[in-house]
């Protein structure tokens, strides 16, 4: 199998890094993270145009009609440059969903929009106490007549302070879980925004029977294009991580060898140099998997269980590197100057979304008994 991005998905790679290298550094994130909105409008501009905010979505919707390997060569460069900007929370995942539940009607509306960077969106799903894999939603959809209205809360909605429209998960009257399309200016909708460790933005929405519009065609349970969106952005986000990994062991190596002790580079320490090394095979094994999961996704295979093992591995990966990280940059490495903090802040919010490291081995540990028994002594 072939592992390699062929030349139009590596020019989608180096023009995506020469877009954000040329924006961002150190002291210019710092300061965009800072800001109200916490990102760059300009930048989304630029997404937009060349073609980033429509990659995943049908080219008769205003998309590129790109596959998974396009969308994660992108997030790999997110995680790079350590980008704010929401392209994951804000296009991907909740147009994912319109682009797949939403009826020909809906997508037509909304898709173009997003793509030319004009309509946010997000996914407001997890609910207050809400653990990975979450199933009881109890925000709850009532219809009377023909007009449905949705009552309930939803926290944390990545992004959603500045969505201009929710796509919101709510339990049905007859069972199941259904999606429906929630605008911010609704009435009877209360958003309360704040920020997150890793300086990106939430929200907490307050639905008080709020007037939505169901996502398709007809109202039915839309569980399986939850898990299915799901499964897409922790894809996504193991791309996301390689990137900040990528990136969090360059700043390490560079710093073994500018910083001396004794008269020489502290890169000629064994000790260091060992755990250096530890930290690349990390970096491997976390890039293996987040392959993995990508090239399944690209043959179709939607498969809960592939994006746990990914998760999994990524997740302790990202914490591995990320806590050497910080030991052999010794103090500065957690001073909010330095990038190498912000990496590691980064990773460890992408290691507790959509179920944390102990989450999805929990996960994998009690689908164990589902394998048939393999006798490894060829008997």
């Amino acid at each position: 199998m072939n592992f390699e991005l062929d030349t139009e998905q590596d020019l989608l790679r180096k023009t995506t890094r020469d877009l954000l290298s040329g924006v961002y550094d150190a002291e210019t994130r710092n300061a965009i993270t800072a800001t109200d909105r916490g990102w760059n409008p300009e930048v989304w501009r630029q997404f937009a145009e060349l073609g980033l905010l429509g990659l995943p979505f049908p080219e008769e919707h205003g998309g590129m009609g790109a596959g998974p390997v396009e969308t994660m060569a992108v997030m790999t460069e997110i995680g790079r440059a350590l980008a704010p900007e929401p392209l994951l929370d804000a296009v991907y995942t909740p147009g994912g969903l319109v682009a797949e539940a939403g009826s020909d009607e809906q997508c037509a509306a909304i898709l173009p929009r997003v793509a030319e960077g004009e309509l946010l969106l997000a996914f407001a799903h997890d609910e207050p106490g809400s653990r990975w894999p979450f199933t009881d939603v109890q925000t709850t959809a009532t219809r009377t007549g023909d007009v449905w209205t949705v009552t309930g809360r939803k926290n944390p909605v990545l992004h959603g302070d500045c969505a201009d429209t929710f796509v919101v998960s709510a339990r049905l009257p007859e069972g199941g879980t259904g999606l429906f399309l929630v605008e911010a200016s609704a009435e009877g909708l209360t958003r309360t925004a704040y920020r997150t460790h890793d300086e990106r933005r939430g929200a907490q929405l307050a639905l008080d029977g709020v007037t939505a519009e169901p996502l398709g065609v007809d109202v039915t349970d839309a569980t399986d294009a939850i898990v299915a969106a799901q499964v897409r952005a922790q894809a996504a986000l193991c791309a996301e991580a390689v990137g900040a990994m990528q990136e969090t062991l360059r700043l390490t190596t560079e710093y073994l060898r500018q910083r001396k002790q004794f008269g020489a580079p502290i890169a000629r320490f064994q000790a260091l140099t060992h755990r250096a090394a530890d930290m690349y095979v990390l970096l491997e094994l976390a890039t293996s998997l987040s392959l993995y999961a990508t090239m399944a996704l690209s043959d179709g295979i939607v498969d809960p269980t592939i994006a746990s093992r990914a998760k999994l591995q990524v997740g302790r990966s990202a914490r591995s590197i990320g806590q050497e990280a910080i030991q052999m940059h010794g103090g500065i490495g957690m001073t909010a100057e330095y990038p190498v903090g912000h990496y590691v802040s980064r990773l460890t919010a992408i290691e507790h979304t959509l179920g944390s490291t102990e989450d999805h081995l929990r996960v994998l540990a009690g689908a164990v008994a589902e394998h048939e028994r393999v006798d490894v002594t060829g008997n």
